[in-house]
């Protein structure tokens, strides 16, 4: 026997594929069942037209049997086997796919569906394995051939026997170093994770022999190991099937056992697209955050399929981030895989099956909101800062798709409402959609500007996530009608008579506000009366685009300790404070200016916000007291 070099150009090429194309050791299970799967399609298309073929598919299967003694894996099949030529074809060639050949030979058969494509997954095999039997037998010739190999040095082909027809690849596992323990490609429970994981859904019973414990009939407490044949993949993907046969209890045990969830999804979306794109998905939105949902460990993505066989766990190409908590997967014939079939080439196809999923996310989610309003109210309050987050990201090119996805609590009963219900309400002659932001809803109801406006018959979005604002300032409007925050200078309840009177009575008081502004400093940007507080003296009323809320959410950030809103303070016109003011602007400034401190302590107090020098205004208190 003369040992063969491969016929590639270089050695380099099988050393860059053992060594560099594929990340994990692990994908060579997946590439190994991947070529099995495909030599029992290329008989079972055969059987199609051949009647020499006596075989269903039934008959057809994988087997996977590991020995520890001798240090050896073995992957066979009963599929359409190969010759001495073509295994010097096939595997003396490296890249040239005998699938992607018989695939090209019958592509107008709609029944053709070969997984290979590259014809380099087979030299997988070497990362794991010091040398590599492949014995084979062609269906329908009685001659048997084995192609041996260990490594780049080249290769052998020589005549052996084989009973029936099939492959038989044989792994001599490479010896354990410091970093890789090999020792896991032998274990039964390991290789039966790896078919779970990557070779699941392959159309062919996968089977190993696996020792299991079961109790001695007669003999309590005593066991007896014994070995069972078991079938190790679950082959008939459940997105695959009909709707119309799968129960929601199937559904909900599918995700629950994929997915490590404890309860039931929310709602499962299952759809199969045809067209420009195909494929199927089956996506769950859950019922609650995962415990890591908030940190930077948390990945987004769907299971990428293609043709029942593993891609990658998380695609996160397939997701916007504002639809990040959906679980699920797809599987698509139509992939442009690199070499390794582990990454996508970023192609128009992905692209396309992506902003298809956007769209029936989208439609799903307000199919919720519309026929299960309890339902989609349990997944807001779970996931509805992402969809705030999609509206306030990307300079707000997404707000006209989730808008109407968006709910806040409010003053009406304090429940959850859309902002096409908010508007639904309104007063006939309002123009604005009001809200007030805070830590929370007791505190924003204690605000007098909040106050004032629900006494006036406005109903009032209660912002009470960090998020909140950011969002509704992205937003700007809801079918034209702006958003104004209550404690701003842009809310105005007044009819134009009393807006009139105000105005007159902030001009005949000029110079009283310029000595209070000149006491506060930069504190305050202007100080004038104000008819939007009842009985509360004063408050502070936003100027500009920063707010209360915004600046302590921003200020908490690293990098934005310097961001500060413009205030107006604003004094109640109607109480006795206001002509307390007036008659120390004439008698006693040095009264006056003890107040006008007191007064903007007090205005900071009222509005939730801290103060900023507390011996100051002890001081202040007991001098008036």
């Amino acid at each position: 026997m003369r040992k063969k070099q491969f016929k590639a150009e270089s050695k380099k090429l099988l050393d860059l594929m053992i060594n560099s194309i594929y990340t994990h050791k692990e994908i060579f299970l997946r590439e190994l069942i991947s070529n099995a799967s495909d030599a029992l399609d290329k008989l079972y298309f055969r059987s199609l037209t051949d009647d020499t073929v006596q075989l269903n598919r039934e008959d057809f299967y994988i087997r996977i049997t590991p020995d520890k003694e001798n240090r050896t894996l073995t992957i066979s099949d009963n599929g359409i086997g190969m010759t001495a030529e073509a295994l010097e074809n096939n595997l003396g060639v490296i890249a040239k796919s005998g699938s992607q050949a018989f695939k090209t030979e019958n592509e107008k058969n709609d029944d053709v569906e070969i997984i290979g494509q590259f014809g380099v997954g087979f030299y997988s095999a070497f990362m794991v394995s010091k040398k590599v039997r492949v014995i084979s037998r062609a269906f329908g010739t009685d001659e048997a051939n084995c192609w041996e190999a260990d490594g780049v040095d080249g290769y052998v082909i020589y005549p052996t026997e084989k009973e029936t027809a099939g492959t038989d690849i044989i792994l001599s596992i490479s010896d354990n170093t410091e970093e890789v323990s090999y020792d896991e490609f032998l274990d039964t429970y390991r290789l039966s994770a790896l078919v779970k994981k990557y070779s699941n859904y392959i159309r062919y019973p996968i089977k190993m022999e696996v020792e299991s414990s079961k109790p001695v009939e007669g003999k309590e407490g005593e066991y007896e190991t014994v070995t069972e044949d078991r079938t190790l993949n679950s082959m008939l993907p459940l997105w695959k099937k009909n709707k119309s046969e799968i129960t929601p209890e199937e559904y909900a045990a599918f995700y629950k056992e994929v997915f490590y969830d404890y309860e039931d999804p929310l709602r499962v979306i299952h759809s199969k697209t045809e067209g420009q794109a195909t494929y199927n998905a089956l996506m769950f939105i859950p019922a609650h955050t995962p415990f890591d949902y908030y940190t930077k460990e948390y990945e987004k993505g769907l299971q990428l399929y293609s043709k029942g066989v593993l891609i990658t766990e998380k695609c996160a190409d397939l997701l916007p981030d504002y639809f990040n908590f959906v679980r699920g997967l797809v599987d698509s014939e139509d992939l442009s895989l690199n070499i390794s079939r582990e990454m996508l080439q970023h192609d128009h196809q992905l692209k396309l099956i992506a902003k298809t999923i956007e769209k029936k996310i989208k439609s799903e989610l307000s199919r919720m909101l519309t026929t299960e309003r309890e339902k989609y109210e349990t997944f807001f309050a779970a996931f509805g800062n992402s969809l705030k987050f999609g509206v306030y990201s990307d300079y707000g090119m997404h707000k006209e798709e989730l808008q109407d996805l968006l709910m806040f609590k409010s003053s009406n009963e304090e429940k959850y409402v859309t902002l096409a219900e908010y508007e639904e309400r309104m007063k006939s002659d309002q123009k604005s959609i009001y809200y007030a932001s805070g830590e929370s809803i007791e505190k924003i109801k204690m605000l007098p500007q909040a106050q004032a406006a629900v006494e006036k018959g406005f109903e009032v979005l209660y912002l009470t996530e960090y998020v909140d604002e950011f969002a509704v300032k992205t937003l700007m409007q809801f079918n034209e009608k702006a958003f104004v925050n209550v404690c701003s200078a842009e809310a105005d309840f007044d009819s134009e008579e009393d807006k009139e009177k105000l105005a007159q009575e902030n001009a005949s008081n000029e110079a009283l506000f310029a000595f209070m502004k000149e006491v506060l400093g930069d504190k305050v940007k202007t100080v004038r009366f104000t008819h939007k507080l009842k009985q509360h003296p004063v408050c502070l009323s936003s100027e500009g685009m920063v707010s209360a809320d915004m600046e302590r959410v921003l200020s908490s950030m690293p990098g934005n300790e310097g961001v500060k809103a413009e205030y107006a303070l604003e004094i109640n016109e109607t109480h006795p404070i206001a002509q307390k003011l007036k008659a120390l602007f004439e008698s006693d400034k040095d009264m006056l200016t003890k107040y006008t401190k007191l007064l903007y302590d007090q205005a900071r107090l009222i509005g939730g916000m801290t103060i900023e020098d507390p011996t100051e205004f002890a001081v202040l208190i007991c001098d008036l007291m």
